[in-house]
């Protein structure tokens, strides 16, 4: 098969390794960098033109940044006119990039998840507080990406001058309750096709809640609780994904999520439980392109 990896960097360790297993499993792997893809919309014969050609593939694995959601997911969108198989639909793909919107999806679906407020008014920052529990609270950037964007004020009054800053410059955020029980330690589970390939306990480096490898925590391999596990796979799901990192808090409560990426980086999870996740990825791609063969 001709597998297209939608990457902007070829040197990263997801890309790499996708490339890697793909080519060890016979595949043509090819590196595309969705962002100078040029889309050519026709009613008879939709193309994508790459460096100068038409791009045919028979298979497309995304991996998007969220700074460049809008043009990637039309990428995709694309390759789908195509009828080319894509790892992640690009409905999905902007659907839980929207983290106001995933939030609301999980909260109807039952999904337990730290108690979110959000606003764009500064008249109403003290009701907001007063439903997250006043303070310590998380203040997020919907925008935010790899733990940037992510505060937690202690206080209130430091809470209620971080948000009036970001109103004022007319900033989306949400205020999360702060789950102190999770001592700057979260959860990932690793999702592919239904199933848990492989979780991970990240814990924040000294002096940071945050627990993003990204910001200098570690990771270490974890047995999820058969609540963790249901959690994980009913929320990836709900979002309509069929590879994501279910990032959660472990609380009295419960697992609560906090958010559930699309497109999850590789290095963290396969170092910390020596899984071959790259593999697992074209297992899927290689089951899907299968059952469309036989139909």
């Amino acid at each position: 098969m001709k597998i297209a990896i939608l990457s902007r960097n070829g040197n990263l360790y997801s890309t790499k390794r996708l490339v890697q297993a793909g080519e060890q499993r016979g595949h043509e792997m090819l590196v595309v960098d969705h962002q100078k893809c040029v889309l050519v919309v026709e009613q008879s014969r939709p193309q994508i033109l790459y460096k100068g050609h038409e791009l045919i593939v028979d298979a497309i694995i995304p991996r998007i940044g969220a700074s460049v959601t809008f043009y990637g997911a039309a990428v995709v969108r694309q390759f789908e006119q195509m009828k080319v198989f894509s790892t992640v639909e690009s409905q999905a793909l902007v659907r839980s990039r929207d983290k106001l919107r995933s939030l609301q999806l999980l909260a109807k679906a039952g999904i337990g998840m730290p108690k979110t407020a959000f606003c764009n008014h500064p008249n109403n920052i003290d009701y907001v507080l007063n439903q997250v529990g006043g303070a310590p609270v998380v203040i997020k950037l919907l925008e935010g990406t790899q733990g940037i964007g992510v505060i937690l004020a202690e206080t209130r009054n430091s809470a209620k001058s971080v948000l009036e800053t970001f109103l004022d410059v007319e900033i989306n955020i949400l205020v999360q309750e702060f789950i102190e029980e999770a001592k700057g330690a979260d959860v990932r589970a690793f999702v592919v096709d239904g199933q848990i390939v492989g979780a991970m306990r990240r814990q924040g480096a000294a002096g940071d809640f945050r627990s993003n490898l990204h910001r200098g925590g570690t990771a270490a391999l974890i047995q999820l609780t058969a609540a963790e596990k249901a959690t994980a796979i009913k929320a990836v799901k709900k979002l309509g994904l069929v590879i994501a990192g279910v990032d959660m808090l472990q609380s009295k409560r419960g697992p609560l999520v906090m958010e559930v990426n699309s497109s999850p980086g590789l290095e963290g999870i396969e170092g910390a439980t020596g899984v071959d996740i790259a593999g697992k990825i074209i297992e899927l791609v290689e089951r899907n392109e299968f059952h469309s063969e036989l139909h």
